[in-house]
């Protein structure tokens, strides 16, 4: 009886450790599609013009052309151009990644100074931040260290005081973000992405990680000069694909897919020249789609932890998977391809269901939408759609559609 016992219990321990080790080595475990966010788009209200990136000091969003409002763009967004605080925008851009597969945002935050837009982006990072844990969408912190440059030469900032400026605006992430259930961990550590190499220099960053007390997953942009796979990839459009095909390689040689973040995109056409503000960085065709498919199948092949895509919404640089007028919802239908691909064959969202987000915005939009109950109502469809009743979210939209 003692023996038959003991023959169970080994069975059971060895059915553990087997079921453990399946879990940690299988392929596609833990393994997160995420998109680059910016959230720098001012819309014009009774209290403020339209911003910038939309007007690029040449393009005026209160002019019409055929139809469209002139912006600092080749593409228009479907639902045309936004402010990155409203938050029904916030939820349409959320939802619209769950259903298309996409695991998290990397939001770009230019830290906490009252100087320049800094203090607006972060700003509209913080209702971003608050959207994406209230529908569940996962967070990381992509932090533009090119600030600290501009705060030295503004004359805010001395050159002694770079290092410990990043270890303050840091620690307050450490404070404030990084402990939020959906934020981004690799190992335990919370992940952070430095963009960009007019910040600070390496020296300079493993004094500030040093100084942190706590360990985090630091990835700065990869060196355009550096050989082999490190921090996370960016599009060089004056160079094609080649050096993102190269960078993947590199990942596959040394099985880095811990320290590197590949990236797919699905074109590059900017429109910096055309509004005066520089010369172009160059350009990358789209190629009905292939563009996107390569890279992204690229990327996911690397078999790395994390992989971006740049970008949810730079409009002016048409790097851009948001819906938009010219594409549709093209680039968030090969999400969904992919992910079913080479990360879960189970996947259950479909093309039709990315429209319906697109509904709920529209309703929202209406001035009824305005009353206690019918607001009540649309949060409910919201909520369904975070959490993938899809069915019944479809049933409540046609419902409030006939009742228009």
């Amino acid at each position: 009886m003692q023996l038959f016992a003991f023959i169970r219990i080994s069975m059971v321990l060895t059915a553990l450790s087997c079921a453990v080790r399946v879990q940690a080595d299988e392929p596609g475990m833990d393994r997160l599609i995420l998109v680059h966010y910016q959230p720098w788009y001012q819309a014009k209200s009774p209290q403020t013009p339209w911003g910038w990136h939309w007007t690029m000091d040449k393009y005026d969003p209160e002019q019409s052309i055929a139809g469209k409002r002139e912006i600092a763009s080749h593409l228009y967004p479907l639902i045309g151009p936004y402010d990155s605080a409203d938050p029904d925008v916030l939820e349409y851009h959320l939802l619209l990644m769950k259903l298309a597969g996409i695991d998290g945002v990397i939001i770009d935050w230019y830290g906490l100074q009252d100087f320049h837009d800094y203090r607006l982006l972060h700003r509209n990072v913080e209702e971003l931040v608050r959207s994406a844990s209230r529908l569940g969408v996962k967070l990381v912190i992509c932090y533009e260290d090119q600030t600290i440059e501009k705060l030295t030469r503004a004359g805010k900032l001395a050159p002694e005081d770079q290092v410990p400026h990043a270890v303050s605006e840091i620690k307050w992430l450490l404070d404030n973000w990084f402990p939020l259930e959906n934020y981004v961990r690799l190992k335990g550590r919370p992940v952070l992405l430095s963009f960009g190499q007019q910040g600070l220099g390496p020296a300079q960053w493993d004094r500030c990680l040093d100084q942190l007390g706590q360990s985090i997953a630091h990835f700065p942009q990869q060196p355009q000069e550096q050989d082999g796979a490190s921090g996370f990839d960016w599009p060089l459009p004056d160079k094609g694909l080649q050096p993102n095909r190269d960078f993947n390689r590199s990942i596959g040689r040394s099985r880095s897919i811990d320290q590197a973040i590949p990236v797919a995109f699905p074109r590059f056409h900017d429109i910096y020249e055309q509004a005066g503000v520089q010369r172009s960085w160059g350009r990358v065709q789209d190629r009905g789609g292939k563009t996107f498919r390569e890279t992204l199948d690229g990327a996911l092949e690397t078999g790395a932890s994390l992989v971006q895509i740049a970008t949810w919404n730079d409009w002016g640089e048409g790097t851009v998977i948001e819906p938009s007028e010219q594409f549709g919802f093209r680039d968030l239908e090969i999400v969904q391809q992919r992910r079913r691909s080479h990360l879960d064959a189970e996947f259950p969202y479909q093309a039709a269901d990315l429209r319906l987000p697109f509904r709920l915005f529209q309703l929202r939009a209406e001035s009824s939408a305005r009353s206690a109950k019918r607001k009540a109502r649309l949060d409910r469809v919201a909520q369904w759609l975070a959490n993938g009743k899809i069915a019944m979210a479809r049933v409540g939209l046609e419902g409030l559609e006939n009742e228009r």
